[in-house]
């Protein structure tokens, strides 16, 4: 069976709070909706605001090759007439070949908050509806508050989509619209749905995730006949959010053999998740189903020693299938099949070297380091147990000044001893605060040896206070990214002391390239290559 994909991210995800998407915004993320395969682009409200309206002028231009656009508008007021209706108007001023109308089906909004009568509600939906048909357009009846108003008077609810099926509509979408209805509820009442309508009209499902339970309503509609479903990429939407369209499309193909798009499409799930997050700027939740980057991270040693011999013992599905990835986490939980795997993945040997390194990261995270989201301090402690390892740096010393003279800035200045093969050297810099002066000073003292070092720059730095119980003493943990070209890798201090912590995680940052630049030097002079 075939699920319409029906996507109103666009719409109803902007609705989230703090989040605001320009027009380029949207047609970007509407060109990558197409590519992922969705049927329905719900580009906006046109009838609402200037942007939708120049959205729905330029999308035209896009060529969108598998997805039908729509428009989305309220039906006509109550006493009016849809030929003089400013938000009808504006729904054909969109020029779409779908139009998305919403309509009342629960009678407390009908008489409390619309405040017209029963009847005037249910000719403001035929109306509507016949008005869109007779221009040939696609007609997607959104039968608002439909759940709430079943449970409320299931005769009347059951008379408004009675209206729109009548007039025309080409669809039907049963909306949970304060996401408050539970899978078995869905089930019974879009059961009874099909049976009052028949099966002629397709039945659609628009849950929220007020309850945390879109997906699994979304399900349970489907199971009773639904074939199309509205939501939104990561669960974006107002309040709690909407049905997430990630782990249902996966739930739907993977788990139940529902069709929603081509299995080249699927593999690019996790992608359009991370490129919608971007152009939202929102961080992706890095804990989603399916996608999210520790969907397939396995922490404890067991599951790790077991994963080692077979994939599918810690894992419900391939993450390839949906173009994630397998990854194994180093911690304090992590055994020896942890570390090996990871070296593994790193392409470092450990030459049996795993229980003692093993029991040096316990150690350390004790102190208060955590390994999981600094690969390159990781990557360090292995390359540094190597019987073979030496250094080509060493950090001697390091003295840093802050100073306040009255009305003066703060200035900060960094003083530090390295050495360099047998050659010792001393340097100073200045910065905008101690961190970035200590930086300053040992690349004034490295790049002379390593000009590499130019093109290291740090991108992010992060200060977390462990047991801030302690106030004043408690100890920080200091993460830095740092990158090189497209390359990245993070690094991380731990100290009562935040400099010295900060210096922990430069050294790292610092020496990681150069010992993969040595590396990689050594074995472009291999012979046979």
């Amino acid at each position: 069976m075939q699920i319409l994909l029906y996507d109103t991210t666009l719409r109803d995800g902007t609705q989230r709070e703090g989040l605001s998407l320009s027009v380029e915004d949207k047609l970007k993320i509407a060109r990558t909706l197409d590519e992922l395969g969705v049927h329905y682009i719900e580009g906006g409200w046109p009838g609402s605001n200037p942007k939708d309206a120049e959205f729905f002028v330029r999308v035209k231009t896009l060529g969108l090759r598998h997805a039908r656009v729509a428009a989305f508008g309220a039906t006509r007021h109550a006493g009016g007439q849809c030929a003089t209706d400013a938000n009808i108007r504006a729904l054909v001023a969109a020029e779409t070949p779908v139009v998305t109308l919403v309509g009342k089906s629960s009678v407390l909004h009908v008489e409390q908050v619309i405040e017209t009568t029963l009847a005037e509600n249910l000719a403001m939906i035929a109306d509507s509806v016949a008005y869109f048909k007779a221009l040939g357009k696609e007609v997607v009846y959104d039968a608002e508050h439909f759940f709430d108003g079943f449970k409320l008077n299931s005769d009347y609810a059951l008379a408004t989509i009675s209206a729109a099926a009548q007039a025309g509509a080409d669809s039907l979408a049963l909306c949970d619209t304060n996401g408050g209805a539970l899978p078995g509820e869905i089930a019974a009442i879009v059961r009874a749905v099909r049976a009052h309508v028949g099966d002629q009209i397709t039945l659609g499902i628009h849950p929220h995730n007020d309850g945390a339970l879109a997906v699994a309503n979304a399900l349970a509609a489907v199971a009773e006949g639904a074939a199309q479903v509205q939501g939104t990429i990561n669960g974006y939407g107002e309040r709690c959010g909407n049905l997430d369209l990630i782990p249902l499309i996966a739930n739907l193909q993977l788990k139940l053999g529902y069709a929603c798009v081509a299995p080249e499409q699927l593999r690019r799930l996790s992608e359009v998740s991370n490129i919608v997050a971007a152009i939202a700027n929102l961080n992706p939740d890095q804990h989603a189903p399916y996608v999210g980057h520790s969907a397939f991270a396995h922490k404890g040693g067991i599951h790790v020693a077991a994963i080692a011999k077979v994939a599918a013992s810690y894992q419900h599905i391939d993450p390839e299938l949906v173009g994630n990835q397998k990854r194994v986490v180093v911690s304090e939980l992590a055994g020896r099949g942890n570390i090996r795997m990871r070296a593994d993945e790193l392409g470092l040997r450990l030459d049996g070297g795993e229980q003692k390194l093993v029991q040096r990261i316990k150690e350390l995270e004790h102190r208060g380091f955590q390994f999981e989201a600094a690969e390159g301090s990781f990557e360090m402690l292995v390359r540094r147990s190597a019987a073979d390892y030496t250094p080509p740096f060493e950090l001697l010393d390091f003295t840093v000044i802050v100073e306040k003279r009255g009305d003066h800035d703060i200035a900060s200045q960094a003083t530090v001893k390295v050495r360099v093969g047998g050659e010792i050297s001393h340097t100073a810099a200045e910065g905008d605060g101690p961190v970035h002066a200590l930086d300053g000073a040992i690349r004034k003292a490295l790049l002379p040896h390593y000009p590499l070092l130019a093109e290291v720059r740090l991108v992010d730095y992060k200060v977390r206070i462990i047991d801030a119980h302690r106030g004043t003493a408690a100890t920080p943990r200091v993460l830095i990214e740092s990158a090189r070209g497209e390359e990245r890798w993070s690094t991380i201090g731990a100290s009562q002391n935040v400099i010295e912590a900060s210096y922990q995680a430069l050294w790292d940052s610092l020496e990681l390239p150069l010992l993969r630049a040595r590396e990689a030097a050594a074995t472009q002079r291999m012979p046979g290559d």
